[in-house]
């Protein structure tokens, strides 16, 4: 056995105490070497915490070599700090690392670090202050050059992260940070440590902040090669989260402005009048070299980050999930906010179930069947298949009408002509998510269809009720010609086949919709097609369209007002809300092909 497990073992009640004596969290990995510790996620740092399953894991080789044997409470609840501080959750991680790409234009993809360093920063100051952990003696530890290190110049941004310890903590100049800052850099290190404080209680809204003070030496990192020694802190990295499922990053909050801490009036209370032009004053922060449209970049609240810019935040997150899984989980959850009612039809009758009695219960049936106060009351000694019975039920007839849902028959053009959903916000992609979530909601089957040009198609196995396997197709993209696919609808309505419920016709397309008046392979017509299917389907039919206002083709327009199939324009936000509240209210009552009432383009 590694001679540090035992030590370290023992040190874990106390590093949970640090924080409260209420946490109980799962004993540490202590991996005994490196290739353990990269099995389990570790990949070259000294400890990380998974923020799937909130699991610390340590390499002692890593803590041997670095010299950090004396340290195993301050390290054990820094990782647990991670846990209950900052960030807590997979979500609010991603929210962390939302913001601090707001303050690394161009260099978003070292967001993961800058997070890092800051969450260390908050757990580090409040464990050294509150906990009176020795923190800065790990750093005075991390600081000393391996014996075989050559002469390498530390990093701009270590200095920096360094020289901010020495501030909050009001260590001498020079105990953790051996270069020297100029006037800028010391002007920074106070704002940096000014920021930490501020924001200890509202960590969230800081990170723009912080990300904005680090982006100029991260650039200049960038050029000079630094050595690696921040890349030893890396304990949220990642690989922290995989395997999570965060949610609420698909929209973008009214805080997430990245706003550098000179301009900041919480830490700059000059800034409060707004009367202070850029350049103003004697403040070495004031001439950081800081980007100037940081200060002025908000993002509007209500708007919608793009699939693409949502998938880089899951990928820094750890989540490893193809363009069409991210595009699924972003419409996904943009749409729930916005779920409308799906149609359903009323029966004669409903049936209740009527207690009959008892009859025997054999091995193998389901076990929650035995009715144990029956089985007691026969015998007090239970003999599975000779004491054991089980209920009977009959049915009667109930006191109000049942309601079925109609099931949803989905076709989602995804020729050239139309928007790639993994790609852009696509409004018409968000209303097949509303209405094929309301769909599940309503406990309705959903078949889609995803088609580009003649035989170019994807389909679902029929009716299902698997979210994922119908939003895959959803978002899919071929970016083909354009044929609507008349033989799989033809197919899916075959006189031949039992439909257990009234089918729905979505259709989601642009101008491309009007081949589905052409023919099939076998020269069927399509509105010959369309008047068979819809009357075998009986639930009505919606084109929900991305078309120009101004688009209403005679021939199709005719078709629709004939078969009463509803036509909707869905082109933006407005459009797709008028739609949502438009396909809730509408009736399918039997009144006629369609099943539903004429709608012109709307």
């Amino acid at each position: 056995m590694h001679p540090l497990v035992a030590p370290w073992s023992e040190a874990w009640p106390g590093a949970q105490l640090a924080w409260s004596r209420f946490v109980r969290l799962r004993a540490p990995l202590l991996c005994e070497h490196s290739k353990q510790a990269d099995k389990e996620g570790l990949r070259g740092g000294i400890a990380m915490i998974r923020l799937d399953d909130h699991r610390v894991v340590i390499d002692l080789t890593q803590i041997q070599a670095l010299g950090l044997d004396g340290f195993p409470t301050e390290i054990l609840a820094h990782e647990i700090g991670h846990h209950l501080f900052v960030p807590a959750d997979l979500s609010d991680h991603g929210r962390l690392l939302v913001r601090v790409r707001r303050g690394l234009p161009g260099h978003e993809g070292e967001a993961p670090l800058i997070a890092n360093l800051y969450a260390d920063l908050l757990i580090n100051d409040r464990l050294q202050r509150q906990a009176e952990l020795d923190m800065a003696g790990v750093y005075r530890q991390l600081v000393k050059p391996p014996k075989d290190a050559g002469k390498t110049s530390p990093s701009a941004l270590w200095q920096l992260y360094l020289r901010i310890y020495e501030q909050l903590w009001r260590l001498p100049k020079g105990d953790l940070n051996s270069e020297p800052l100029d006037d800028v850099g010391e002007g920074d290190a106070l704002l940096g440590a000014e920021l930490i404080r501020v924001y200890a209680n509202d960590w969230l809204r800081g990170a723009g902040g912080f990300a904005a003070l680090c982006l100029p030496y991260l650039m200049a990192d960038k050029q000079r090669q630094p050595p690696g020694q921040v890349d030893k802190l890396m304990d949220l990295d990642e690989v922290s989260g995989a395997g999570g499922m965060p949610d609420g990053l698909a929209e973008i909050e009214d805080d997430e402005a990245a706003v550098h801490p000179a301009d900041d009036p919480k830490i700059n209370p000059e800034r409060q009048s707004g009367k202070e032009q850029e350049g103003d004053g004697d403040s070495p922060a004031q001439t950081s070299g800081k980007p100037k449209a940081q200060s002025k970049s908000k993002p509007g609240g209500g708007q919608r980050r793009s699939p693409f810019e949502y998938g880089q935040i899951l990928k820094q997150l750890g989540l490893d999930l193809s363009a069409t899984d991210v595009a699924a989980r972003y419409y996904s959850e943009l749409a729930r906010r916005h779920l409308v009612r799906f149609p359903q039809r009323i029966a004669p009758e409903s049936t209740e179930p009527q207690l009959e009695g008892t009859e025997p219960w054999q091995p193998g049936e389901p076990l929650e069947q035995i009715d144990w106060l029956e089985s007691l009351l026969r015998s007090p000694v239970v003999v599975p298949g000779y004491t054991t019975v089980q209920r009977t039920y009959g049915h009667t007839q109930g006191s109000l009408p049942e309601r079925t849902p109609v099931d949803l028959d989905l076709y989602v053009d995804c020729s050239g002509s139309m928007p790639n959903p993994q790609q852009a916000f696509s409004a018409i992609t968000l209303a097949g998510a509303i209405v094929c979530l309301s769909a599940f909601k309503a406990g309705a089957k959903v078949q889609a269809t995803l088609w580009s040009g003649a035989g170019q198609y994807q389909s679902t196995p029929g009716f299902v009720r698997d979210k994922q396997a119908v939003l895959r197709v959803l978002t899919g993209y071929l970016g083909g010609s354009t044929q609507f696919p008349l033989n799989v609808m033809r197919d899916t309505y075959d006189a031949a086949k039992r439909l257990s419920r009234p089918v729905h016709l979505l259709v989601l397309s642009d101008s491309g919709v009007d081949t589905i008046l052409g023919s099939d392979e076998r020269g069927n017509k399509g509105t010959d097609l369309l008047r068979r299917c819809l009357a075998r389907a009986g639930g009505g039919m919606t084109l929900a369209l991305n078309v120009h206002q101004n688009w209403k083709p005679k021939r199709l327009m005719d078709v629709a007002q004939e078969l009463k199939i509803a036509v909707h324009r869905v082109q933006s936000w407005d459009d797709l809300v008028a739609f949502a509240r438009a396909f809730s209210q509408a009736s399918y009552a039997d009144e006629g092909p369609g099943q539903t009432k004429p709608r012109k383009v709307q």
